[in-house]
């Protein structure tokens, strides 16, 4: 009964309306920033960042559309309702969500080869319910595990797959569709089959358009410390292709590829397709996964420049929820955008209240302003996509510095560009993020081995061989590794620290075992009677002078004149190198002035059974030659 009370009790306090209270701050962060939210301080800046995100939300959200294979609308969608739960549910206050040329590329490769338009919501919603299942789980470490290079060399490969998706638009031209390895370069190869059939009316509309958004993008570059707010040209490209289209008639008459109808108003809310969802699996958690790096990557930039926390968990629930109830809705995949990011933060957005604005304004445009985009040519759309993918090509620059700082980073770079580029997105993702733990788990088991040496004048014990002023203690080695140990090297730190300390110890231990099998030997010899006249102690002296040994100090020599005095050795029946090598006694120290060897462990956070293994067999076997070992600083875990 008293357990029972205990139980009892103890869940209730665990329930109680402050853990109630503390648990919904938590999975709602809405509920701990907004009823402190300054409209004083934030509200202008926030507003005028609104703005100007939901500006830039137009065109990009229509122009990524394509890239995902389904209609413009569905962009403006993907720009509403996940922003609005990322409001509720997200941490950063600077990252803008929403539609992104990498996640959309990679839907569009899973709609062309798994779902029609009309079925496309069957995507959806197994892609992103794992993000939430994942988040509420506390598995928001995962991005840890996609490094810098890999997610840097992976936007660029996806960059040059956008590129090459989008030429059909510059050109138009309708090339064959391809799936699987190598699809890049059959869509680039059938592409340039179809040149001579390029659409002039659209390769006029693509060039100008690029000229003019290339042009004003520098100016807002050059000038952005002087602009008040950069000059929104996507949104005017599209404003003066829209009419000219529809005044001249572009679509009908020359034939341009247009949008087309968009609906007015908002869809209703659909249930997703369950007979994809087993098709989906693998592209679910690629899309997953890079979605959430980006995201995250990008939160913790302007965490760190403005000094608040981003939940890495509360990021992937927020960003599953998003996904997963956007659904319903018609959205596809969203992630942080770095471009509307950077315009939401320098236009002085301080909360993620700039984001609830930004979906006002796309909402009205759906509502009300829709339908005036359906003579808008899909090419204007195309060079918005080519526009925005130059800070992705710039990382490119990342190749010269990683080669000075670190050419296995540069190599993970090389690698996941290349399968990237070569194969499809998931599979080199999948590639990719393989061959990084590969190169991980490469250096664990090549890590670096020092002997300690110490510093004169300070408690300090540094690298001998990096510090010429370190000094050995006499006797004594003390060995450090640089990374922690475990199974895979195990094995290598074993013969690192004989090296490091110039102790063969197989090598030892083979002395010591002829030693006493020599010794057994010698104990079998046949006694003398004991009216055999001795070998006085001069004679003795003389003859281990001869062999090199000081009967003065070497006690073993005086040890050995004592069992000849008592007549227990026949001399008669041993040579004079048997003999020499048995009056002396074989120290295993002798080969090494070692006494003492000390194993730094403070940098081994953990030891794994083979590793527990492994060290007691060093300090078994080290002894077994008359050499100490202590272990030091050694971890609890």
């Amino acid at each position: 009964m008293t357990n029972c009370l205990f139980v009892v009790n103890n869940l209730w306090t665990k329930c109680s309306v402050p853990q109630l209270k503390r648990w919904l701050l938590t999975w709602v962060p809405v509920l701990s920033w907004l009823p402190r939210y300054s409209i004083r301080e934030d509200g202008l800046g926030d507003l005028i960042a609104g703005i100007s995100v939901g500006i830039m939300h137009l065109p990009q959200g229509m122009a990524y559309a394509l890239l995902a294979s389904v209609p413009p609308v569905y962009g403006l969608y993907t720009s509403f309702y996940p922003v609005l739960i990322y409001f509720i549910f997200g941490t950063s206050r600077h990252v803008s969500i929403g539609t992104f040329a990498v996640i959309s590329m990679m839907i569009g490769s899973v709609t062309e080869r798994l779902a029609p338009d009309a079925h496309f919501l069957g995507q959806t919603f197994p892609l992103f319910y794992s993000q939430v299942v994942l988040g509420m789980m506390r598995f928001g470490f995962v991005g840890t595990y996609l490094s810098e290079p890999l997610v840097r060399g992976y936007t660029t490969g996806a960059a040059a797959h956008v590129v090459i998706s989008q030429l059909k638009y510059l050109f138009g031209v309708s090339p064959q569709r391809h799936n699987g390895p190598l699809e890049l370069i059959y869509t680039l190869v059938d592409v340039c089959a179809l040149l001579p059939q390029t659409s002039v009316p659209t390769l006029v509309i693509s060039v100008v358009s690029l000229a003019v958004l290339i042009l004003v993008k520098e100016i807002n570059s050059i000038y952005s410390r002087k602009l008040p707010l950069p000059i929104p040209i996507e949104l005017l490209v599209i404003i003066a292709a829209t009419l000219t289209s529809y005044y001249i008639h572009l679509g009908d008459i020359h034939q341009v590829q247009v949008v087309g109808e968009i609906p007015s108003g908002l869809l209703p809310p659909a249930m997703p397709d369950r007979g994809l969802f087993s098709s989906l699996v693998g592209d679910a958690f690629a899309v997953a996964v890079v979605s959430y790096a980006i995201s995250i990557s990008l939160g913790k930039t302007f965490a760190l420049k403005y000094g608040y926390k981003v939940d890495n968990n509360q990021e992937l629930v927020a960003l599953g929820l998003s996904n997963t109830v956007g659904g319903f809705f018609h959205c596809y995949s969203v992630t942080s955008s770095m471009s509307r990011s950077l315009v939401q933060e320098s236009t002085g957005g301080k909360t993620q209240m700039a984001g609830a604005i930004s979906a006002v304004i796309v909402l009205i445009t759906v509502l009300k302003l829709g339908a005036l985009f359906e003579e808008l040519p899909k090419a204007v759309l195309s060079t918005i996509v080519f526009v925005n993918l130059k800070g992705m090509f710039k990382q490119c620059a990342d190749l010269p510095l990683l080669w000075k700082t670190n050419r296995v980073d540069l190599l993970v770079w090389v690698v996941t560009f290349a399968c990237t580029l070569l194969l499809n997105l998931d599979v080199g993702l999948a590639v990719s993020v393989t061959f990084s733990l590969l190169t991980v788990i490469l250096r664990t088991q090549r890590p670096k081995y020092y002997v300690l040496g110490w510093l004169p004048g300070t408690e300090l014990y540094v690298d001998a061989q990096t510090y010429a002023e370190a000094k050995e203690i006499l006797g004594i080695t003390i060995f450090r590794c640089s990374s922690f140990l475990y199974h895979a090297n195990a094995e290598l730190y074993r013969q690192a620290l004989e090296e490091k300390s110039g102790i063969n110890v197989n090598k030892l231990l083979k002395h010591k075992r002829k030693r006493i099998a020599k010794e057994k030997r010698e104990n079998a010899m046949v006694v003398i009677p004991t009216n055999q006249p001795a070998f006085s102690v001069n004679k003795e002296t003389e003859f281990a002078r001869q062999c090199g040994s000081d009967p003065c100090t070497d006690s073993a020599s005086v040890g050995q004149s004592e069992c000849v005095a008592n007549g227990n050795v026949n001399w008669g029946f041993q040579d004079e190198e048997d003999t020499c090598a048995t009056s002396t006694r074989i120290h295993m120290s002798s080969q090494s002035s070692t006494h003492s060897v000390i194993l730094d462990l403070s940098t081994v956070g953990f030891v794994d059974t083979v590793t527990l293994k492994m060290l007691k067999n060093i300090v078994r076997d080290f002894g077994e030659v008359d050499v100490a070992v202590y272990l030091a600083g050694c971890q609890g875990e």
